[in-house]
């Protein structure tokens, strides 16, 4: 995600940190650069034009050229101009109709019927009751996806095959909301490969009949600037609420996401960030400034993994570390809660400087070295697990045979295992001795 611009920014800023004194000549060889990034990522010209141009007056201000650091100084400035950029703050969905309804609209290919999948999984997640709606007559196609989508997501799906007024289709369906307390709409609309009169009509005889709350426009990132202008051109024909990013993953450019804001007024409310279901998250353009400057986001990967792990599961955590137990089965959780997170590398990136640490390894290794280790636990009996000491070698060929890897393979598994297993240990007499000494680490900073 916004690979190129982003290690392209973080070489302009190398540059930039070393600055000690700012003149108008070293601030502009070093905006330069910045300028250069954001044109090769595909970002609007005049945006990235009147983007330099307020950094620029910024940066010359006396408060920058009086500072300590004024190099850094430059940095934090143009991160702040890029959040303000994407849209200083994410932009909350709005579902205040009974039922809300949401109209997905957009070009052929861009990802509409997936997201609307994608986002009836969020709002179920958050309490809703989703209905999704196929109300796209053209391609039978979509209504069979959107029905398989639904039967995995174990959400309703309203469609008439062989109904061809869009509008009909739309009555029943809130008609079938109401009835079943269904207290969300999304309308899967039909798509083109260009936008044409018809399908604009269409949509604006749907709008009108429906009155939604949202109208979401569905834009492939990888179209990069021309997604700008189809989104201008949704826009004035149907007023567009938002937009949401689809394929962000297979995009290292971001035109779109930097340029869309800026350009149309309406704010990027969604991201699609791969083809799983669940990789859909909502728009924080400050967090994502900040992962494009290289600086992470602890934030989103903390919500995550919160997602990821049960609160009872932390509280057994916590118990056992407070015991200083860690068994195998708890270093197969381990393993299993990470890959709830996602991709390794996807991890990695969200940690501050993490790209930078990654850049040219091969993490999809380490990720097989994981596999082979949830084997190797998986392919140990109930009471080995319980009692590693059990391991003898003949057990290990065993375990070894069965998992398919070597019995040096398992060997390393389990001194990394024992590694883990006395770090535990210790964290776990680290806390009695805070309790004894009043009551734990949190009560110790609380006291003044």
């Amino acid at each position: 995600m916004f690979d190129s611009l982003s290690g392209k920014l973080q070489n302009a800023f190398k540059n930039l940190r070393g600055l000690g004194k700012i003149s108008e000549s070293n601030a502009a060889d070093a905006l330069r650069e910045v300028r250069m990034a954001l044109l090769e990522a595909d970002v609007n010209f005049k945006v990235a034009r009147d983007f330099i141009e307020r950094v620029k007056t910024k940066a010359l201000g006396a408060e920058v050229i009086a500072s300590v650091q004024p190099g850094q100084q430059i940095v934090k400035i143009i991160a702040d101009e890029l959040t303000a950029l994407l849209g200083s703050t994410n932009a909350a969905i709005d579902l205040s109709g009974n039922p809300a309804c949401v109209l997905m609209v957009g070009l052929h290919g861009a990802g509409k019927t997936t997201s609307s999948g994608k986002l009836a999984k969020l709002l179920l997640k958050q309490g809703r009751t989703p209905l999704l709606v196929a109300a796209d007559v053209y391609r039978p196609a979509a209504m069979d996806q959107l029905e398989t989508l639904g039967k995995q997501l174990g959400i309703p799906v309203f469609l008439k095959r062989g109904e061809t007024d869009v509008l009909k289709i739309a009555r029943e369906a809130l008609d079938v909301a109401k009835a079943n307390n269904r207290n969300t709409l999304i309308f899967d609309t039909a798509g083109r490969l260009q936008i044409d009169e018809p399908l604009v009509q269409e949509l604006v005889r749907l709008r009108d009949l429906v009155k939604p709350q949202e109208i979401l426009l569905v834009l492939d990132a990888a179209t990069g600037q021309e997604a700008v202008n189809v989104a201008t051109h949704f826009d004035s024909a149907l007023s567009i609420t938002g937009a949401i990013l689809t394929k962000l993953d297979g995009d290292a450019r971001g035109g779109a996401a930097l340029s869309m804001k800026a350009v149309t007024g309406k704010p990027i409310k969604f991201m699609g960030t791969g083809e799983k279901l669940d990789e859909f998250e909502p728009f924080h353009p400050e967090r994502m400034a900040s992962r494009i400057l290289g600086m992470g986001d602890v934030v989103s990967l903390v919500e995550r993994a919160a997602e990821a792990v049960s609160e009872d599961e932390m509280k057994r955590m916590e118990e056992k570390m407070r015991k200083g137990e860690f068994t195998l089965d708890d270093f197969l959780d381990q393993l299993r809660q990470m890959k709830k997170l996602g991709p390794l590398e996807n991890v990695m990136k969200m940690l501050p400087g993490g790209a930078e640490a990654i850049k040219g390894q091969d993490l999809s290794k380490q990720e097989r070295e994981f596999k082979h280790m949830e084997a190797m636990i998986c392919g140990m009996t109930i009471k080995e697990r319980r009692n590693p000491a059990l391991l003898n070698a003949k057990r290990r060929i065993r375990v070894a045979k069965g998992s398919g890897v070597t019995v040096t393979e398992l060997n390393t598994m389990m001194n990394k295992f024992g590694q883990m297993q006395q770090m535990m240990k210790k964290m776990g007499k680290f806390q009695k001795m805070m309790g004894k000494m009043g009551g734990g680490l949190p009560g110790m900073l609380g006291r003044r």
